[in-house]
């Protein structure tokens, strides 16, 4: 349960940093490439990864795909939380756990239950409430949250397949699409720095070395809470979710004064009861 706790902690603490980091006038952008750089100095030391167990039957374009969507589904990730708030951010990024549901039904012909055609329905009911603006918001950037629920929903398909190539050490492919993540990153930053004229900002730097351990510590954690719940996975994938919804809510309400209408708060809570079917199911 510790390990659960402390990914939890660790993935709402990725937001919280972005946030922060707005107040700095730090760059998104440069955030997320030296995320990577922290990101690939840790797994390669905490899991020695040898890019040599890579045959030619490894999935190279999956691996590919999830490193070019990785660094841009994180600047939505910045965007939506800049201008939506931690908390639907974070609701929108959990809900985004429908997207492979919905592929393994229309995809793979996976059997759904009861449980888990109510909470898919629950779900797209609760994202209609979360995303719904406060009635004194002109900003209702509405589509951020959404391209991160869509964008973190491919990427997890994308995951899932690349764990089904056993033949590769999962944390030898982790570190593999790390690399591409940052090799796209780094062509993000040069693009905005020449042809936008964007400037380099040095506070980005602190700011990407912590995004970069939290989310490799979240990734980390959250590997350990499966193999330590490995008998009920169910388990890990509901506490996950409805703690960094929980979490994330509290912190965006108390910590950042982030407005959140009676609409919004009921559609927080309708995630919460759709995560709720979804472990259920699992269990049938």
């Amino acid at each position: 349960m510790l390990f659960l706790i402390l990914s939890i902690l660790c993935s709402v603490t990725v937001g919280v940093i972005f946030k922060i980091s707005r107040k700095y006038n730090a760059n998104p952008s440069q955030i997320i490439s030296f995320n990577y750089i922290a990101a690939i100095a840790l797994c390669y030391f905490t899991f020695s990864p040898n890019l040599n167990e890579l045959d030619n039957n490894a999935p190279l374009g999956i691996y590919t795909a999830v490193g070019i969507l990785l660094p841009i589904v994180f600047l939505f990730l910045a965007l939506s939380i800049k201008f939506m708030g931690i908390a639907k951010t974070d609701a929108a990024q959990r809900l985004s756990l429908f997207i492979p549901i919905l592929a393994a039904w229309l995809l793979f012909n996976e059997a759904f239950n009861t449980y888990k055609i109510i909470g898919v329905l629950v779900g797209f009911a609760a994202l209609l409430f979360i995303l719904r603006k406060p009635s004194d918001n002109t900003e209702n950037k509405w589509i951020y949250p959404a391209m991160v629920l869509f964008g973190f929903g491919i990427v997890d398909i994308l995951f899932k397949k690349i764990a089904l190539y056993t033949v590769v050490p999962y944390t030898t492919s982790l570190f593999f699409v790390f690399l591409i993540a940052f090799a796209v990153s780094v062509l993000i930053v040069v693009y905005k720095l020449f042809v936008t004229k964007e400037n380099f900002t040095v506070k980005s730097i602190p700011f990407g070395i912590l995004v970069g351990v939290f989310n490799f510590c979240n990734i980390l954690f959250y590997l350990k809470a499966h193999k330590a719940f490995a008998e009920n996975p169910s388990t890990v994938f509901a506490g996950m979710n409805m703690g960094v919804i929980v979490l994330g809510t509290v912190i965006g309400a108390f910590f950042f004064k982030e407005k959140l209408s009676r609409i919004n708060i009921f559609g927080l809570l309708l995630a919460l009861i759709a995560v709720v079917f979804i472990f259920f199911s699992q269990l049938q």
